[in-house]
């Protein structure tokens, strides 16, 4: 991979512009499939193109059997709980409304390190949590002060948010020992294993029925190979020649481009409130990210 001779930014605009039209894709594939059906198959044509990168251009990491429940665990919280509360969410909501819900994780994430590691939450960090929950709250109520989305959307995207978090303080554990790629291909690997028995057992009737046609195949390969894959390894080499702080900058523009292209692609309306929600939402996120920078 430190082989491809780009610019840094070329890397992060890349992967965030493909995790943004990942929302976009999946609600295209959700007029076809349930949401089982497109993370099974999303995570099999994933773990399939990464093994093979590895086999490629990597060298194979033995996995210590004392680190196989803290992967079955972190597994089970993402892709697992955390594909399963995203694409169900966008069942209910949008693209647009999906992808700035998903920004805020890093924003919450300096609660998680207080509750786990007692890293301080400065006051800046404060604001930011506060300034993001007042942006969703524009963006989904109207002028009445009613919801203008589905409630079930967002008790999905709160879970898959819930679920990132606890997530990160696994994977936090793991990076110690395993490199980004092989973390990324054996979760996706398990997660395999987990949603199997629910795609056989509920799914797989539904997913025979339909015919396939060049939209599914599009958007479930785009969905596997760029947003699953791709964009994994883009963001990793963006990781580790920036850091972690300068590498969330990148983050922010992913609800940029999900708002940009689900306007373009699958003709998402936009209000004032929406807009001005989503533009608060990212104020947030940025004023929240500030102490690290």
């Amino acid at each position: 991979m430190k082989n491809l001779k780009f610019p840094i930014w070329f890397y992060g605009l890349t992967a965030m512009l493909f995790w943004g039209l990942s929302f976009i894709w999946t609600t295209i594939l959700l007029r076809y499939y349930q949401p089982v059906t497109i993370i099974f198959l999303r995570l099999v044509i994933s773990s399939c193109f990464l093994f093979l990168i590895i086999r490629l251009f990597s060298k194979h990491e033995h996995i210590h059997k004392k680190d196989i429940g803290l992967f079955l665990l972190s597994a089970f919280f993402n892709p697992f709980l955390y594909f399963l509360g995203e694409n169900n969410g966008l069942r209910f909501t949008t693209p647009a409304v999906t992808s700035v819900i998903i920004a805020t994780i890093p924003v919450f994430s300096p609660v998680v390190a207080y509750v786990y590691f007692r890293e301080k939450i400065s006051f800046i960090q404060i604001a930011g949590i506060l300034i993001c929950f007042l942006g969703i709250i524009i963006m989904l109520i109207n002028k009445q002060y009613l919801l203008i989305i589905d409630p079930r959307g967002i008790y999905f995207l709160g879970g898959a948010v819930l679920s990132a978090l606890f997530y990160s303080v696994l994977l936090k554990k793991l990076t110690y020992r395993y490199t980004p790629l092989t973390i990324i291909s054996l979760q996706n690997l398990i997660g395999v294993i987990f949603f199997l028995p629910l795609f056989l057992i509920f799914n797989v009737r539904g997913f025979i029925s339909v015919p396939l046609n060049p939209e599914i195949l599009s958007s479930l390969f785009l969905l596997a190979i760029l947003a699953s894959s791709v964009s994994y390894i883009f963001y990793t080499i963006v990781l580790e020649s920036v850091g972690i702080s300068k590498t969330n900058v990148y983050t922010n523009l992913i609800p940029v481009f999900t708002a940009i292209f689900s306007y373009l692609i699958i003709s998402e309306l936009f209000t004032v409130g929406k807009i001005a929600g989503i533009l608060i939402v990212l104020a947030g996120v940025f004023i929240s990210e500030r102490k690290a920078q």
